[in-house]
């Protein structure tokens, strides 16, 4: 028998890169091999950061002596065009991302075929293979940080939509005239939810600060988060009437506040998930942490190519 093929997957932020390397032996699913991040070159902005991306994929392609190398997938924090590989929109990463060729030249520097991916759907395809999804058909998730992302997985797979647009859960309106949203419309989930809306409510720098004095006892942290947490369970509970899956996951930064969050978000289905028990949908944090978007992009990295014929996956 040969050696197992290898799996590469990279998840572009504004801070970091996150990498993984992963494999698939037939029966036993799939596995995390390695992984790792460095600095995003923000000087670069987007040449230079495409330029970082080659280099390291590359890199971790080189570094990989016990089996070959097949795939590589990206996950990217916005939009961009699946059949081209270029980028259309990203948000927090410095530069002029409205027509960035992306994918290609990942794929000419490493000779791999390369796939991208949005970062919330790679969290929730990575969760679904190897986290809190695996041993349901169907969740929603949402990944808690700068904004509010979203995912669906229905019958064990990833939604994916339109120009890998589905599952933008973040960005539903819970309040006709509310605040003003980055995507420039009003009274969406994310624009209540967000990390600067967590920080403000609980008085805060940040929302790591606001979880860490929560778990301190402090009372407006406590208050704060319950009050994020209703609005999150407003939007979670429109998908669940919609959608009725078996769980909900939550992932991101600040998804580490657990029962702060999950405990208003469960009364707000309760309160509002009528047509069918949202008692049977549970709510959970996400498992693989902030590695989830480089490992779901070496899934769909493998899982695209094999779509497309290009590469045997072992079954």
């Amino acid at each position: 028998m040969g050696e197992t093929p290898r799996y590469i997957g990279l998840d572009l932020g504004g801070t970091n890169i996150k990498w993984s390397v992963v494999e698939r032996s037939g029966p036993d699913g799939w596995h995390t091999l390695d992984r790792g991040q460095v600095k995003t070159d923000r000087a670069g902005e987007d040449a230079g950061i495409v330029g970082q991306l080659c280099a390291l994929a590359a890199e971790v392609r080189d570094g990989i002596s016990d089996g070959p190398v097949l795939t590589c997938g990206v996950a990217v924090p916005g939009l961009y065009v699946p059949e081209t590989g270029v980028v259309t929109f990203l948000t927090n990463v410095p530069g002029d991302w409205s027509a960035t060729p992306t994918g290609r030249p990942i794929e000419q520097a490493t000779g791999l075929p390369t796939a991208l991916i949005n970062d919330a759907r790679a969290f929730g395809l990575g969760e679904l293979r190897f986290g809190a999804g695996k041993d349901v058909e169907s969740f929603i998730g949402l990944t808690l940080g700068t904004g509010v992302g979203g995912v669906v997985a229905l019958g064990n797979e990833v939604l994916q939509g339109y120009n890998g647009q589905a599952g933008e859960l973040g960005h539903q309106t819970i309040e006709p005239d509310g605040p003003w949203c980055g995507c420039g419309n009003r009274g969406c989930m994310e624009s209540f939810t967000r990390a600067d809306q967590v920080a403000a409510t609980c008085g805060t720098k940040s929302p790591r600060e606001a979880v860490e004095k929560a778990r301190a006892g402090d009372r407006r942290c406590i208050d704060g988060l319950a009050e994020i947490g209703r609005y999150l369970g407003i939007g979670i509970s429109n998908a669940v009437t919609v959608l009725t899956p078996e769980r909900v996951i939550l992932g991101g930064g600040w998804s580490s506040a657990g029962e702060f969050l999950t405990v208003p978000i469960k009364a707000e289905m309760d309160r509002r998930v009528l047509i069918d028990s949202g008692d049977r949908t549970d709510v959970v944090i996400a498992e693989l942490g902030t590695w989830a978007g480089a490992i779901g992009a070496a899934v769909h990295g493998a899982e695209q190519a094999a779509r497309n014929g290009r590469i045997e996956l072992a079954t």
